[in-house]
Protein backbone atom coordinates (compact mmCIF):
# COMPACT_ATOMS: atom_id res chain seq x y z
CA UNK A 1 0.00 0.00 0.00
CA UNK A 2 1.23 3.01 -1.13
CA UNK A 3 0.31 6.23 0.53
CA UNK A 4 0.72 9.97 1.05
CA UNK A 5 -0.72 13.07 3.13
CA UNK A 6 -3.68 13.65 0.83
CA UNK A 7 -3.73 9.56 -1.19
CA UNK A 8 -3.43 5.83 -0.21
CA UNK A 9 -4.02 2.93 -2.96
CA UNK A 10 -5.44 0.19 -1.80
CA UNK A 11 -5.31 -3.18 -3.97
CA UNK A 12 -4.52 -0.92 -6.90
CA UNK A 13 -7.60 1.83 -6.39
CA UNK A 14 -6.49 5.71 -5.42
CA UNK A 15 -8.47 6.50 -2.51
CA UNK A 16 -8.35 10.58 -1.10
CA UNK A 17 -8.89 11.49 1.78
CA UNK A 18 -11.97 12.70 2.78
CA UNK A 19 -11.71 15.98 4.99
CA UNK A 20 -15.49 16.22 6.40
CA UNK A 21 -16.79 19.59 8.39
CA UNK A 22 -16.53 19.39 11.88
CA UNK A 23 -18.63 20.91 14.31
CA UNK A 24 -18.83 21.12 18.06
CA UNK A 25 -22.03 19.73 19.14
CA UNK A 26 -24.05 23.30 20.20
CA UNK A 27 -23.08 24.30 16.57
CA UNK A 28 -24.84 20.59 14.97
CA UNK A 29 -28.00 21.98 16.83
CA UNK A 30 -28.25 24.98 15.32
CA UNK A 31 -27.47 23.86 12.39
CA UNK A 32 -29.49 20.74 11.82
CA UNK A 33 -32.72 23.05 13.70
CA UNK A 34 -32.08 25.74 11.24
CA UNK A 35 -31.51 23.18 8.13
CA UNK A 36 -35.10 21.51 9.41
CA UNK A 37 -37.28 24.99 9.30
CA UNK A 38 -35.67 26.15 5.94
CA UNK A 39 -36.19 23.02 4.16
CA UNK A 40 -39.89 22.89 6.05
CA UNK A 41 -40.45 26.14 4.02
CA UNK A 42 -40.73 24.33 0.71
CA UNK A 43 -43.57 23.95 -1.03
CA UNK A 44 -44.71 22.44 -4.08
CA UNK A 45 -46.02 24.98 -6.72
CA UNK A 46 -48.15 24.78 -9.53
CA UNK A 47 -47.88 28.55 -10.74
CA UNK A 48 -44.95 30.53 -12.06
CA UNK A 49 -44.06 33.48 -13.45
CA UNK A 50 -42.46 33.24 -16.88
CA UNK A 51 -39.28 35.78 -15.40
CA UNK A 52 -36.13 34.32 -16.94
CA UNK A 53 -34.06 32.14 -14.85
CA UNK A 54 -30.01 32.57 -15.71
CA UNK A 55 -28.85 28.83 -17.41
CA UNK A 56 -25.61 28.92 -15.10
CA UNK A 57 -28.39 28.83 -12.00
CA UNK A 58 -29.68 25.69 -13.50
CA UNK A 59 -26.23 24.30 -14.21
CA UNK A 60 -25.57 24.67 -10.72
CA UNK A 61 -28.72 22.55 -9.30
CA UNK A 62 -28.12 19.81 -11.62
CA UNK A 63 -24.32 19.59 -10.86
CA UNK A 64 -26.02 19.61 -6.63
CA UNK A 65 -28.27 17.01 -7.86
CA UNK A 66 -25.14 14.72 -9.77
CA UNK A 67 -23.15 14.73 -5.83
CA UNK A 68 -26.04 11.77 -5.15
CA UNK A 69 -24.63 8.58 -4.43
CA UNK A 70 -25.10 5.67 -6.52
CA UNK A 71 -24.83 1.94 -7.00
CA UNK A 72 -21.50 1.33 -7.61
CA UNK A 73 -21.09 5.27 -8.98
CA UNK A 74 -22.41 4.78 -11.89
CA UNK A 75 -24.53 7.50 -11.27
CA UNK A 76 -27.24 6.00 -13.68
CA UNK A 77 -29.21 9.30 -14.57
CA UNK A 78 -29.57 11.62 -17.05
CA UNK A 79 -30.68 15.30 -16.57
CA UNK A 80 -32.66 17.36 -19.45
CA UNK A 81 -33.09 20.36 -19.26
CA UNK A 82 -35.94 22.33 -20.84
CA UNK A 83 -36.21 26.29 -22.11
CA UNK A 84 -37.40 26.11 -25.86
CA UNK A 85 -40.80 26.84 -25.56
CA UNK A 86 -41.92 24.65 -28.46
CA UNK A 87 -40.63 21.40 -26.71
CA UNK A 88 -42.22 22.83 -23.64
CA UNK A 89 -45.39 22.87 -25.59
CA UNK A 90 -45.31 19.91 -27.27
CA UNK A 91 -44.76 17.95 -23.48
CA UNK A 92 -47.57 20.01 -22.25
CA UNK A 93 -49.86 18.41 -24.79
CA UNK A 94 -48.93 15.08 -24.33
CA UNK A 95 -48.81 15.24 -20.80
CA UNK A 96 -52.48 16.89 -21.15
CA UNK A 97 -53.55 14.25 -23.08
CA UNK A 98 -52.37 11.77 -20.50
CA UNK A 99 -53.76 13.44 -17.69
CA UNK A 100 -57.44 13.79 -19.54
CA UNK A 101 -57.02 9.39 -19.96
CA UNK A 102 -55.84 9.21 -15.78
CA UNK A 103 -58.49 11.15 -14.86
CA UNK A 104 -61.40 9.62 -16.95
CA UNK A 105 -59.67 5.85 -17.28
CA UNK A 106 -57.22 5.14 -14.86
CA UNK A 107 -58.15 6.89 -11.71
CA UNK A 108 -60.60 5.59 -8.91
CA UNK A 109 -63.12 7.42 -6.82
CA UNK A 110 -60.95 7.42 -4.07
CA UNK A 111 -57.75 9.06 -5.78
CA UNK A 112 -59.55 11.57 -7.10
CA UNK A 113 -61.03 12.36 -3.79
CA UNK A 114 -58.00 12.49 -2.02
CA UNK A 115 -56.47 15.12 -4.52
CA UNK A 116 -59.79 17.40 -4.06
CA UNK A 117 -58.00 19.65 -1.42
CA UNK A 118 -54.67 20.28 -3.72
CA UNK A 119 -57.29 21.86 -6.48
CA UNK A 120 -55.45 19.77 -9.21
CA UNK A 121 -57.19 18.83 -12.78
CA UNK A 122 -55.81 17.52 -16.18
CA UNK A 123 -54.60 21.25 -17.37
CA UNK A 124 -50.79 21.67 -16.40
CA UNK A 125 -50.22 25.37 -17.91
CA UNK A 126 -47.22 25.72 -15.74
CA UNK A 127 -45.19 23.16 -18.12
CA UNK A 128 -45.21 25.74 -20.63
CA UNK A 129 -45.29 28.87 -18.04
CA UNK A 130 -42.34 28.19 -16.07
CA UNK A 131 -38.98 28.95 -17.62
CA UNK A 132 -37.24 25.78 -16.99
CA UNK A 133 -38.37 21.97 -17.09
CA UNK A 134 -36.24 19.24 -16.15
CA UNK A 135 -36.99 15.68 -17.39
CA UNK A 136 -35.06 13.19 -15.35
CA UNK A 137 -34.53 10.11 -16.99
CA UNK A 138 -33.27 7.11 -15.22
CA UNK A 139 -30.51 4.75 -16.71
CA UNK A 140 -31.09 0.77 -16.13
CA UNK A 141 -28.26 0.20 -18.28
CA UNK A 142 -25.01 2.15 -19.71
CA UNK A 143 -23.66 1.53 -23.30
CA UNK A 144 -20.06 1.73 -23.95
CA UNK A 145 -18.23 3.05 -26.78
CA UNK A 146 -18.41 -0.51 -28.49
CA UNK A 147 -22.45 -0.97 -28.18
CA UNK A 148 -21.69 -3.16 -25.15
CA UNK A 149 -24.74 -2.99 -22.66
CA UNK A 150 -23.15 -2.10 -19.02
CA UNK A 151 -24.88 -3.09 -15.61
CA UNK A 152 -26.33 -0.40 -13.43
CA UNK A 153 -27.48 -1.09 -10.09
CA UNK A 154 -29.86 0.21 -7.65
CA UNK A 155 -31.00 2.67 -9.98
CA UNK A 156 -34.43 4.13 -8.50
CA UNK A 157 -32.96 4.23 -5.54
CA UNK A 158 -30.10 6.09 -7.00
CA UNK A 159 -31.98 8.40 -9.45
CA UNK A 160 -34.65 8.73 -6.12
CA UNK A 161 -31.65 10.24 -3.84
CA UNK A 162 -30.44 12.27 -6.89
CA UNK A 163 -34.21 14.04 -7.38
CA UNK A 164 -34.07 14.70 -3.51
CA UNK A 165 -31.07 16.58 -3.79
CA UNK A 166 -32.18 18.18 -7.29
CA UNK A 167 -35.26 19.79 -5.35
CA UNK A 168 -33.49 20.69 -2.19
CA UNK A 169 -31.01 22.76 -4.47
CA UNK A 170 -34.02 24.41 -6.11
CA UNK A 171 -35.11 25.20 -2.95
CA UNK A 172 -31.24 26.81 -2.02
CA UNK A 173 -31.62 28.69 -5.38
CA UNK A 174 -34.63 30.40 -4.05
CA UNK A 175 -36.63 28.75 -6.88
CA UNK A 176 -39.74 26.51 -6.85
CA UNK A 177 -40.48 23.22 -8.33
CA UNK A 178 -43.18 20.68 -8.40
CA UNK A 179 -43.06 16.87 -8.79
CA UNK A 180 -44.59 15.76 -11.64
CA UNK A 181 -45.12 12.54 -12.76
CA UNK A 182 -47.85 11.23 -15.45
CA UNK A 183 -48.51 7.79 -16.36
CA UNK A 184 -47.32 7.04 -18.22
CA UNK A 185 -44.28 9.14 -19.56
CA UNK A 186 -43.43 7.56 -22.66
CA UNK A 187 -44.04 10.53 -24.52
CA UNK A 188 -40.65 12.71 -22.62
CA UNK A 189 -38.79 10.24 -24.67
CA UNK A 190 -40.14 10.68 -27.62
CA UNK A 191 -39.98 14.74 -27.71
CA UNK A 192 -36.59 14.67 -26.94
CA UNK A 193 -35.29 11.70 -28.37
CA UNK A 194 -33.95 9.96 -25.30
CA UNK A 195 -31.89 6.83 -26.05
CA UNK A 196 -32.96 3.47 -25.59
CA UNK A 197 -31.33 2.55 -21.88
CA UNK A 198 -32.85 6.12 -20.31
CA UNK A 199 -36.39 5.83 -19.46
CA UNK A 200 -38.36 8.94 -17.29
CA UNK A 201 -38.33 9.12 -13.94
CA UNK A 202 -39.90 12.65 -12.99
CA UNK A 203 -40.30 16.03 -14.24
CA UNK A 204 -40.16 19.30 -12.61
CA UNK A 205 -41.00 22.63 -13.74
CA UNK A 206 -38.44 25.14 -11.89
CA UNK A 207 -39.07 28.76 -11.61
CA UNK A 208 -39.71 31.32 -9.77
CA UNK A 209 -43.22 30.79 -8.38
CA UNK A 210 -46.27 33.63 -9.30
CA UNK A 211 -46.87 36.56 -7.17
CA UNK A 212 -49.12 36.38 -5.04
CA UNK A 213 -49.34 32.66 -4.67
CA UNK A 214 -51.51 31.06 -2.49
CA UNK A 215 -50.84 27.05 -2.12
CA UNK A 216 -52.97 24.36 -0.21
CA UNK A 217 -52.77 24.85 3.75
CA UNK A 218 -51.14 21.20 4.80
CA UNK A 219 -49.47 20.42 7.81
CA UNK A 220 -46.74 17.53 7.22
CA UNK A 221 -46.44 14.61 10.01
CA UNK A 222 -45.03 15.03 13.49
CA UNK A 223 -41.82 13.51 14.62
CA UNK A 224 -43.57 10.77 15.97
CA UNK A 225 -45.73 9.94 13.39
CA UNK A 226 -42.83 9.09 11.15
CA UNK A 227 -39.85 8.40 13.21
CA UNK A 228 -39.01 5.10 16.04
CA UNK A 229 -36.01 5.60 17.87
CA UNK A 230 -34.36 2.28 19.49
CA UNK A 231 -31.97 3.56 22.72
Amino acid sequence: MKSNEDYIVIDGYKHKLYKSDKFGEEVMLKRSGEFYKWLDKRRTVREYSSKRVPREIIENILMSASTAPSGANHQPWTFCAISNPDLKSKIRQAAEMEEKKSYEQRMGAEWKKDLEHLATNTQKPFLEKAPWLVAVFKKPYDIDENGNRINNYYVNESVGLACGMLIAAIHNAGLSTLTYTPSPMGFLTKILDRPVNEKPFLLLPVGYPKEPLYVPDINRKSLNDISVFYE
